[in-house]
């Protein structure tokens, strides 16, 4: 990783020991950091486990790119999930991107993540999973509310909604709250306390909030890398499964910048920006961008309003329909350069020969070692092909099992012969007799 420091244009390479041993290490090249440059406002991050022998959780780090796929632009390493590794991983990162925060950072509600990011990022907002709060409404209700289709409709609809202003969430939170007796439960009113941190209509006033809601994106990106490593991996058999699934990943990404390129698109409404749509989106984009200009030709009718700082101001109006909506357009271009691909060799995951493996990525191998591999770490969710089931999870699936039969009163019931109580009465009463 030094050498690749030393060598490769604008590589990014820390790394914390803990006296002769590994704590953390955090990595970015020249692309991932151009990707941040982009396209880095919102961001989000989430460890995943099983990756290397020695337990270190991995945590790369995902934005969206222009064509709404999810691509890291920097990744790390650490032995233990405490708030001073976190803080320390975050610290790095920011160095790497010469000090730009984002606007938005999306995570769980890890306790240790939420004090690094409001110590190193104060000028960013914390942003909490959406849909990790969501699931563990099953288990702040009774059964029967949970099974209240009103009830779920009606908060599902508040809590997604996009388009609604804080004021007015507030007030149809406080109805569903009093019309279904949920006062005094706890944890409704936490998250109450929590709205401007998950709520989407405390997010409007920013820019690019609507792109990621959920920690999805890395999740879905834990699994791709996933797919590429194994958990008796060494680090160096992890960095080579690295590299070869960003080089797939780029691969399918300047397959789709071809695409972009090489495209002609059927025009399906009379409207100039149409036509700019298809110079300045990616086909993924263009194509849903096209739905909404074909509705918006047809459906709603604009005036220009002037423009301001130069972005056009617009009032929208949507025909047959009491709302009104006003939106900004910026008529901008920028345009991703191209970098050379990233000269890493693809290497074989069989090859365990240090010498061979060193010449091949085109590196030396020190003598002389100061620094060793970790031991091997116990964080949450290490050694476990699942993640630990709460005991609520535990209660309703051995609900769902289907009971053994008695062989006493005959019936699939949780007891048996010798504790079935149609025998135990029996035996009650002839006692008494």
């Amino acid at each position: 990783m030094n050498d690749r420091r030393d060598h490769y244009p604008n590589y990014s390479f820390k790394f914390l020991r803990d006296g002769d041993l590994l704590a953390a290490m955090f990595w970015a090249d020249e692309r991932e950091k151009a990707f941040y440059a982009e396209f880095g406002e919102v961001i989000s991050f989430d460890a995943t486990f099983r990756t290397n022998k020695y337990k270190m959780v991995f945590v790369p780090f995902t934005v969206v790119d222009h064509h709404k796929k999810s691509v890291p632009f920097g990744a790390g390493l650490l032995s233990r999930e405490t708030i001073e590794s976190y803080e320390w991983l975050l610290k790095a990162f920011l160095r790497a991107h010469k000090g730009k925060a984002p606007k938005i950072v999306l995570t769980d509600q890890d306790a240790a993540i939420k004090q690094a990011v409001e110590s190193v990022l104060p000028n960013s907002r914390h942003r909490l999973c959406m849909w990790h709060i969501m699931k563990k409404l099953q288990a702040k209700v009774t059964g029967d509310l949970f099974k209240n289709k009103d009830f779920k409709k009606r908060f599902n609809k508040l809590v997604w909604n996009m388009h609604i202003k804080p004021d007015e969430f507030e007030k149809k939170w406080d109805l569903i709250i009093n019309e279904f007796n949920l006062e005094d439960k706890r944890w409704f009113n936490d998250m109450f306390e929590l709205r401007d941190k998950w709520i989407p209509a405390y997010f409007s006033d920013t820019r690019m909030y609507g792109l990621m809601k959920t920690t999805s994106r890395s999740e879905s990106m834990n699994s791709f890398f996933n797919t590429y490593s194994q958990s008796g991996n060494l680090l160096l058999h992890f960095m080579m499964n690295y590299d070869t699934a960003i080089q797939k990943q780029r691969n399918t990404q300047q397959e789709l910048d071809h695409q972009t390129m090489k495209a002609v698109y059927k025009f399906i409404s009379p409207r100039p920006t149409e036509k700019h749509a298809a110079k300045v989106y990616t086909s993924t984009l263009f194509y849903e961008v096209q739905k909404e200009i074909y509705k918006g030709s047809w459906y709603c009718q604009y005036e220009h309003l002037g423009t301001k700082n130069g972005w056009e101001l617009y009032k929208v109006e949507q025909l047959n329909k009491n709302n009104d909506l006003k939106t900004e357009f910026e008529k901008t271009e920028s345009m991703l350069k191209e970098y050379e691909n990233d000269p890493t060799n693809e290497l074989q995951k069989n090859r365990t020969d240090v010498e061979e493996v060193g010449k091949l990525m085109g590196i030396s191998i020190p003598k002389d070692i100061d620094i060793n591999v970790p031991n091997v770490q116990s964080n949450k969710g290490c050694g476990k092909k699942s993640r630990i089931q709460s005991a609520a999870e535990i209660a309703y699936k051995n609900s769902k099992k289907q009971t053994r039969r008695c062989s006493g009163c005959g019936e699939r019931a949780p007891h048996n012969l010798r504790t079935c109580p149609i025998k135990l009465a029996a035996e009650q009463s002839s006692k008494a007799t």
